[in-house]
């Protein structure tokens, strides 16, 4: 098998052949069929590229083929975001009077999803200890039909036992979906372990430059059919043009990717001993309690570490008012370095009470871009000081 550069350069070759080096753009909402027999089949050829651009597009269907290859996956499909990927996928695979487990730490709109939206259409939830892989067996019923995982999670940073969650879905027949974001495919390819579906909000790192908003899903090619039919009724469809800088952003994941590794171990390394902090989250830290599991499935840790204040709220938001280089921002995985206090943005997407179950108040989360790492670790050390210094007027905008 080739190697990750390779993949992300050429796996797409083949997929709509053309002379042009670039991939065009296919800005079109229709294709013409030669005859009937054509037409026909192109209006149920599931995930197709060239019959209408809700049911398909090449820019939708190149990226699909590096997704899947990158993953290691039969196939793959895209939506316009990772929430679409998400629901698109699990309106497809449950129905009312079916059960889904999912995670304690997991991101503010898959809990939503569990917790709010499930219910109301019927289907019943559970969240357990994802550090504890007894605790999915224990959850298990009789109509248990999807585990969701999500691993390092969002933004605890806690790691899942893949191998072992899939292991046990597959002994009671039970379908397995993970997360792969904050991972991405360098470091980790769920569907080694036997995780059934990988899904991605490709607006993070699989684009890198902040300009997307995209989902991928990835998996068994029956499996995906079965979603692509509810991605018809849903409409959630990628653009041509934000596929096509989709795939661009992808080209050069494998460059990117090493960096935010290296800032991300780096700035928590360097945060982990400073005296403001009363924790670093990052799977990357021999500290961690998890940090044996995270380098038995995991090549790399990612760039995206949790940093838990000892002066809690305050402390926390005023660290992100210290910051140069990274920006207050909601997002992740591009070239430029964001951080964001989750138990200020959450507060519209969770209640009260699975807001203080989900985050630690005082918790920043620092997703390192791939400026140069002294400039990052200096940065962040700077800011702590300040807040350590004078924690009551350190909030500056």
């Amino acid at each position: 098998m080739p190697g990750k550069s390779t993949i992300t350069v050429h796996a797409d070759r083949e997929v709509h052949p053309s002379r042009a080096v670039a991939p065009p753009i296919y800005q079109t909402a229709a294709f013409s069929a030669e005859d009937a027999e054509t037409f026909a089949q192109g209006t149920v050829a599931p995930r197709g590229k060239d019959f209408y651009t809700r049911f398909g597009n090449p820019n939708l269907a190149q990226v699909s083929a590096v997704v899947a290859e990158l993953e290691n996956t039969e196939a793959a499909m895209v939506t316009a975001s990772g929430m679409a990927a998400l629901t698109t996928a699990v309106l497809a695979l449950v129905s009312a009077g079916d059960h889904v487990i999912g995670q304690r730490s997991t991101y503010g709109g898959t809990a939503s999803v569990l917790l709010n939206l499930l219910p109301r259409l019927g289907v019943s939830t559970t969240l357990v200890d994802q550090t504890d892989p007894e605790a999915f067996a224990r959850a298990l019923t009789p109509q248990t039909r999807l585990i969701l995982v999500e691993t390092p999670s969002n933004p605890l940073l806690q790691i899942t036992d893949l191998r072992a969650v899939a292991e046990l879905a597959r002994a009671h027949d039970v379908l397995t979906m993970a997360d792969n974001t904050f991972a991405t495919p360098l470091n980790q390819q769920p569907a080694d372990f036997g995780i059934d579906l990988v899904w991605h909000s490709a607006t993070k790192y699989l684009n890198g430059h902040s300009d997307v908003s995209a989902g991928v899903l990835a998996g068994p090619a029956e499996i995906l059919d079965r979603i692509w039919d509810v991605g018809l009724l849903t409409g959630a469809t990628l653009g041509p043009i934000d596929a096509w800088l989709l795939l661009r952003g992808m080209r050069t994941l494998p460059l990117r990717v090493p960096r935010h590794n290296a800032n991300g171990q780096a700035l928590a390394e360097a945060l982990n001993e400073h005296p403001a902090v009363a924790k670093v989250h990052y799977p990357g830290l021999a500290t961690h309690p998890q940090h044996k599991l995270a380098a038995d499935q995991m090549t790399g840790f990612g760039g995206v570490l949790g940093i838990e204040f000892a002066g809690g709220f305050e402390m926390a938001d005023a660290f992100l008012g210290r910051l140069r280089y990274p920006r207050r921002s909601a997002s992740l995985g591009g070239v430029e370095s964001l951080a964001v206090h989750p138990a200020s943005m959450w507060r519209g997407m969770l209640s009260e009470e699975q807001l203080a179950e989900s985050v630690p108040l005082g918790l920043v989360r620092l997703a390192a871009g791939t400026e140069d790492t002294a400039d990052l670790v200096a940065d962040a050390l700077e800011a702590a000081d300040a807040v350590l210094a004078e924690p009551a007027t350190a909030a500056t905008t």
